[in-house]
């Protein structure tokens, strides 16, 4: 099996049923076969070749996915450009991972002209949704390769080792890094996540795709497909228009970030709107606060659920089903709540040392796997994926621990520990309390200069709508639970925190607004 081949299951199994819905568009699991088969004969046609890396620049629209979907099933490398970067940060990734087709939208053309610019290895750059002067449209495209034949690339083992994507690294401490995804990691993926997250209830799934498509909300739309679901696809989050959609449309999964979600759970009116249709909210990219776990049930039922991954071993070396969610919040094990999960059945976590030494269970280190999820490594930069890969092992660059159980919890990134004093602090052992007070939406922590303690604990905080509380009431109310090493010695109330691309917590830009030009962002 390959990635595409798990869509074409969903197109046996029922043709015409609706495979994306947009604003504007509708394409049924027939009509999206036929245009990524013309895709495919358009590329092969142009002198496309297995292993060519396709570019595909859009906001989220069924269009952009089928071009996804038209890379794997031609062979080539999928490029997720996330258009909330700059046009010369993805001008200079796109180039780095020597990109060779681009499939973009309109709606980013300038943006587009810039990279296109810088792509000196680019065959072709086709603009799939109007025809625009320079650029082959879509409809030249296929037709030039009308007839054209697709080479059965594959073999008997489902071309494993194909690479499905060079997906970008959040690039949060330097320039991002080429992820090499193989067929073999995300056919993993995809099993995983038909037992994990998909389950036994297979019929009329409805998947709603809010959070960026260049992120894990785009790839798992294949998962969906195998099972013939339909996936309604949204330019962007917006609380209100995703609880209209999820009445509308009978949603059945939808994937956020934590700070999608909890913007959510704090819409005003989220009580008015039917959610019953509900099996699956999926969590990930960062922790969630145990009571926003609590609150999300009281809220939408026992649906929410949580899962562990990276662009280096995607998405599921754990999961928290929505089972062990519910009975946590209800005091079985409460301590799951802190949890990423169980680590799942295809995968092995150790908690290693700096010196490569499994610890003990409960014992803190940086979480390793070992698996089918672990990708191959990062385009063309062998140093630093002999680094990830020291003792055997890829090493995640998140620290925590196994309890007995196998669940696996995370303490924080390495980079987010705060060293106070003498004292290691975990920035997520000071938010999760801060979190948990009902007048705060979001918060962030980091370490920030300080003479006498070297780095003072330091947090931003976002209020919930309406909620009225000062930065000393919070140290006062958290204080009693963090002690005197924990407890931040300052907070700052902003309107909103920087975000990566993909929704993260940007605390690369929160640092530098108090680090300043320093060398290095530890004291």
């Amino acid at each position: 099996m390959r990635p595409i081949d798990y869509f074409r299951r969903g197109v046996r199994k029922n043709p015409e049923r609706t495979f994306l819905l947009g604003d504007d568009s509708r394409f049924s699991f027939a009509d999206a076969e036929q245009l990524i088969t013309a895709l495919g004969q358009g590329l092969y046609a142009a002198g496309f070749e297995v292993g060519d890396s396709i570019a595909v620049y859009s906001p989220n629209d069924p269009m952009a996915v089928i071009c996804v979907f038209a890379s794997n099933a031609a062979g080539g490398a999928w490029v997720p450009v996330n258009v909330r970067n700059s046009a010369q940060s993805n001008a200079e990734y796109t180039a780095y991972v020597r990109t060779r087709w681009l499939f973009f939208s309109s709606a980013v053309a300038q943006q587009a002209e810039q990279v296109i610019a810088q792509l000196p290895e680019l065959k072709g750059a086709v603009c799939f949704d109007a025809d625009l002067a320079g650029h082959t449209s879509l409809a030249s495209f296929c037709a030039a390769g009308r007839d054209h034949p697709i080479p059965d690339w594959s073999d008997p083992y489902g071309a494993a080792d194909v690479i499905f994507s060079r997906w970008p690294t959040g690039g949060t401490t330097g320039p991002s890094k080429g992820v090499e995804i193989s067929n073999q990691n995300i056919v993993a993926t995809f099993e995983l996540g038909l037992k994990h997250y998909v389950g036994v209830r297979t019929e009329d799934i409805v998947h709603l795709a809010v959070a960026p498509i260049t992120h894990a909300a785009g790839l798992i739309i294949g998962l969906f497909a195998a099972e013939g679901g339909t996936t309604v696809v949204h330019a962007g989050f917006d609380a209100r228009a995703v609880l209209e959609a999820i009445e509308a449309h009978r949603v059945t999964h939808i994937f956020l970030p934590p700070t999608a979600y909890y913007a959510l759970l704090d819409h005003p009116d989220v009580s008015r709107y039917d959610c019953s249709s509900l099996r699956q909210i999926l969590i990930a990219a960062a922790p969630v606060s145990p009571d926003k776990f609590r609150r999300g049930i009281d809220v939408f039922g026992p649906v929410v659920c949580q899962c562990y991954g990276q662009a280096e071993a995607p998405m599921l070396i754990a999961m928290l089903e929505p089972e062990l969610v519910a009975a946590a919040a209800a005091g079985d094990h409460p301590e799951r709540l802190r949890s990423c999960g169980k680590v799942t059945s295809c995968t092995q976590v150790a908690i290693l040392d700096s010196d490569g030494n499994e610890l003990a269970i409960g014992e803190r280190g940086e979480i390793c796997c070992r698996g089918p999820l672990v990708t191959p490594g990062y385009f063309e930069k062998p140093e630093a994926t002999a680094e990830a890969r020291e003792f055997g092992w890829h090493h995640t660059g998140d620290i925590g621990y196994l309890d007995d159980d196998n669940f696996l919890y995370i303490v924080d990134r390495k980079k987010d520990m705060i060293i106070t004093g003498g004292f290691n602090v975990f920035a997520t052992e000071v938010e999760t309390p801060i979190l948990a007070l009902p007048e705060v939406l979001e918060c962030a922590v980091i370490g920030v200069p300080d003479e006498r303690w070297g780095e003072s604990i330091k947090a931003v905080v976002v209020l919930a709508d309406g909620a009225h509380i000062s930065a000393a009431q919070i140290i006062e109310r958290v204080a009693e639970k963090l002690g005197g090493v924990k407890t931040p010695k300052s907070i700052e109330l902003w309107d909103e925190i920087p975000k990566t691309a993909v929704g993260k917590t940007d605390k690369k830009v929160i640092r530098a607004q108090f680090w300043g030009d320093q060398d290095r962002a530890v004291n």
